[in-house]
């Protein structure tokens, strides 16, 4: 997704190199405009892969910073999806089909800068004294994809270096929560100029790839990738470029444990497809959440967000039920796991492992902590693969 500003305005030499060796002089970025087809695009089974995810909301880049739009906007001439290369619609095809299909919240993500726009760049040689780019191109792009498409997320970034007074985001944001078609359900992140990332917004992403590792008392989101390496589709990854389904549990429950949200980002690919590689990792997540999904879904975070003792197990809180989940990420080869958080009560405790019948046997270690004996069960039996979860009542 940054391969445009890699090539041409830092001019790394292996991306110079690629170009010059693959392609003929003088083709530009805008040459790739025809290049994007899409047509393998299917906005079903997109859908379709994203409902088995066990996702709840999707967040789709409707523009990055190239400027490139995926709906034919009025405010991006001959440089969207509907005027060049596949000549369709995708946002309004992804929309339909996730609303028809699925239960998740469609997302979109917008990019405020344009990294080579002239009116964005002589706003920005004027110190942004002048608004030329926001009041001509940013600001009417991002009414024009709410009144159209009326998305529950709006995922701003790319300030530009510029403070949110340049581009209007106080303006915006009230018409946003008052006025607009999604002032009830909305939300929104915050990436809306300098100054305001995880200091102002709905909920905080602070940086990419954030995950701290402990309790934030503002709602957060970690926005990762499943590729290691890019945020894009790239056809030269190789597979331990991928996170595996071992680091991905592993990210969402750290993240949940500390009261954040996991947006997983993939590449599709210019032909439309979501390689199988996310595909599998997508169907992989879905089938853990459909064993530990109580332990992750509508939970807040507990007392203690990771054990003091055993490392790799981390709690979330189910206040409706009266439930505190502990999940563990290795299964001990003692049989026996230690926590060293639960406060157990002795003829009132109770520690299930969830896709397991019968209840575990639990030995209190004093005030504070508990051994529990786990089941002995073949592989094919174990609830899932990569992570499981304990259920515990009455724990202090």
């Amino acid at each position: 997704m940054c391969f445009w500003w890699y090539w041409q305005k830092e001019k790394r030499e292996p991306y110079v190199k690629f170009m010059e060796a693959n392609y003929p002089p003088g083709f530009s970025y805008e040459d790739f405009g025809p290049l994007f087809r899409a047509e393998f695009f299917d906005p079903h089974q997109w859908a379709d892969i994203l409902k088995a995810s066990g996702a709840k909301y999707v967040v789709l880049t409707s523009k990055h910073h190239e400027g490139f739009t995926l709906w034919g906007s009025k405010y991006s001439w001959n440089w969207n999806a509907v005027d060049v290369g596949p000549k369709r619609d995708l946002v309004a095809e992804l929309a339909t089909s996730v609303r028809n299909r699925t239960d998740l919240h469609f997302g979109l993500y917008h990019s405020l800068f344009e990294w080579f726009n002239p009116l964005f760049l002589e706003d920005a040689a004027n110190a942004f004294m002048t608004r030329k780019f926001p009041t001509s191109k940013s600001l009417p792009e991002l009414y024009e994809i709410v009144t159209e498409y009326q998305p529950e997320i709006i995922w701003s970034d790319g300030n530009g270096n510029a403070p949110d007074t340049y581009w209007n985001s106080t303006g915006f944001l009230a018409w946003l929560y008052n006025d607009s078609p999604v002032r009830d359900t909305v939300v929104t992140n915050d990436r809306w100029g300098v100054g305001s990332i995880c200091t102002h917004g709905g909920f905080y992403t602070c940086s990419d790839r954030y995950n701290p590792g402990h309790l934030l008392p503002h709602k957060w989101e970690n926005c990762m990738t499943i590729d290691s390496k890019s945020w894009g589709y790239r056809r030269n990854a190789q597979l331990g470029d991928y996170l595996t389904i071992e680091d991905l549990v592993k990210q969402l429950v750290e993240t949940v444990s500390c009261g954040g949200n996991l947006l997983m980002n993939i590449g599709p690919t210019h032909d439309g497809r979501i390689a199988v590689v996310f595909e599998e990792r997508l169907r992989q997540m879905g089938a853990w959440l459909k064993v530990n999904g109580e332990a992750i879904y509508g939970t807040k975070p507990w007392r203690a967000q990771n054990d003091t003792f055993t490392p790799g197990v981390w709690y979330t809180c189910s206040p409706k039920e009266g439930k505190v989940n502990a999940i563990f990420l290795d299964w001990p080869v003692s049989g026996t796991l230690v926590l060293g958080e639960p406060r157990a009560k002795l003829g009132e405790t109770q520690v299930k492992l969830v896709g397991y019948e019968e209840l575990l046997k639990w030995i209190a270690l004093g005030e504070k902590g508990i051994i529990v004996a786990l089941p002995q069960l073949t592989p094919k039996q174990l609830p899932c693969q990569w992570g499981w979860t304990l259920q515990l009542t009455a724990i202090g």
